[in-house]
């Protein structure tokens, strides 16, 4: 069986950590829409597209027992109309409402068919294909019922994409960068040899890519859309689609903290509430489909940014550089420790379970913060380290598929879990027992070993014993 690919010098780029999408799931909501807008545009560029009638795509897996709760259906849909979800708006747009009342579906944006939601994407409950759990099938047809076009995709965790082509090795060769590095034991030889961080390190990897002019702007863009997220989660208030009618709970909780604010009322554990409130305005909004930032994934969303807002609000008063550079090192830092977890196991729900999700975003909080307050980069390594080793069999096992009942609370519980993380590991030398290459190592294994049912497929655990859908 076929998961993740290991490629010795392995390296991650900060732009595939930190990618920005629409709710609520990076791997059933984003992969697929990425998916079926590379579908479209790869049967413009086989000189098809005119030619094509129909299309049908086959959910398998994952993306079929919980894809209508992630709202996975309309993710396709967006993906073969040819949108980016990084940049469409968040309103129905004119070729949404034409869906709607025509049948008709304007594929790559440009090129009219007939097209039904309900009937043209099918949902194999009953087949998950070998190469992932998240597999998705696009087929096209023309007006004699030819087929034209048929590709399979697989949606591999935090909106990365492969063709089934690509699953056994990488579709391109790893990027060539000064300081290549998949293990921890690796990235912490480089930084002694070179007397750099590990946000240095990043850095340096990040600028001698095509991309690396963009690396400053791209992580102001990401603050701000982590920033905004919150924004929108702590004034929004109303019930959550899905059909479980939860109430957002962040706007409540903002009110009464304004209000014990106001009253003067001691409370020395209200920065566990603020932390709780950030996490909850991220995960409520990414639940609704806002707009949010993958870190590592949509269903973790909530975690970073919330202790990023703690660093800046709380933490920060005892760090030794500015706020600007704080969050670079924040942010770098945490996409370092993403990279060794995509590396050597998975940030997919679906294949190693919620430790995959909230576990590693928890994990690159840990250290993101631990750096920014000037750990070292033992410390860091330390702090990424115990984040990961208490979220250890984390399970997935959503309620009615929806990234709400566990998800939303589980970020709240990551982001505290994180800053306690780095606070022991600062009080720390930075030596530790358990290495992060080997709780890495068993988060894999722990999460190999889970029960299909608890790996994002809602056929066991909360999903089936909290309520029926």
């Amino acid at each position: 069986m076929l998961w993740w690919v290991y490629v010795a010098g392995m390296y991650t780029s900060f732009f595939d950590v930190f990618s920005i999408g629409i709710g609520p799931s990076s791997s059933h909501t984003m992969g697929p829409m990425r998916a079926a807008a590379r579908f479209a545009r790869e049967l413009a560029g086989r000189g098809v597209l005119e030619q094509v009638e129909t299309v049908k795509v086959y959910l398998y897996g994952s993306l079929a027992l919980t894809g209508v709760g992630h709202g996975t259906p309309g993710a396709v849909v967006y993906g073969l109309l040819g949108l980016d979800a990084e940049k469409m708006e968040m309103s129905a747009t004119p070729a949404i409402a034409t869906l709607a009342t025509e049948g008709k579906l304007l594929l790559n944006g440009t090129h009219p068919i007939s097209f039904s939601a309900m009937q043209d994407v099918v949902l194999e409950k009953e087949i998950t294909l070998p190469e992932h759990a998240n597999g998705m099938r696009c087929c096209a047809y023309d007006a004699a019922g030819q087929e034209l076009a048929d590709d399979v995709y697989f949606s591999i965790g935090g909106g990365a994409i492969r063709r089934i082509d690509e699953m056994e090795e990488l579709p391109e060769p790893p990027p060539v960068v000064p300081y290549p590095f998949d293990s921890c034991a690796e990235l912490l030889r480089h930084c002694k040899s070179e007397n750099m961080t590990i946000a240095a390190v990043v850095r340096c990897n990040e600028m001698a890519l095509p991309t690396g002019m963009e690396l400053r702007s791209r992580i102001r863009k990401i603050y701000d859309t982590m920033d905004k997220a919150i924004e929108r989660g702590v004034k929004t208030m109303g019930v959550l689609p899905g059909g479980l009618k939860l109430p957002r709970r962040a706007p409540r909780i903002y009110r009464r903290l304004a209000e014990m604010f106001r009253e003067n009322t001691q409370d020395a554990l209200t920065i566990i509430d603020w932390i709780n409130l950030w996490a909850f305005a991220v995960a409520e909004e990414n639940a609704a489909g806002g707009r949010v930032v993958t870190a590592p994934t949509m269903g973790s969303a909530g975690v970073l940014p919330a202790v990023l807002r703690y660093y800046e609000r709380f933490g920060r008063k005892d760090a030794t550089v500015g706020r600007e550079h704080g969050i670079e090192i924040f942010l770098l830092t945490a996409s370092a420790i993403c990279s060794l977890y995509r590396a050597k196991a998975s940030i997919s729900g679906a294949e190693v379970g919620c430790q995959g999700e909230v576990g590693v975003a928890c994990s690159m909080a840990a250290a993101g913060l631990t750096a920014a307050m000037g750990g070292t980069n033992e410390q860091v390594a330390n702090a990424a380290e115990i984040a990961m080793e208490h979220n250890l069999g984390l399970t997935c096992d959503p309620v009615c598929g929806l990234v709400q009942v566990p998800c939303i609370e589980r970020n709240a519980i990551g982001a505290v879990k994180a800053v306690n993380a780095a606070r022991l590991a600062l009080r720390g030398d930075g030596t530790h027992f358990v290495s992060l290459d080997s709780v890495i190592a068993t988060m894999n294994e722990t999460g190999r070993a889970l029960a299909a049912g608890y790996r994002e497929t809602a056929l066991a655990g909360l999903a089936t014993n909290a309520l029926t859908c």
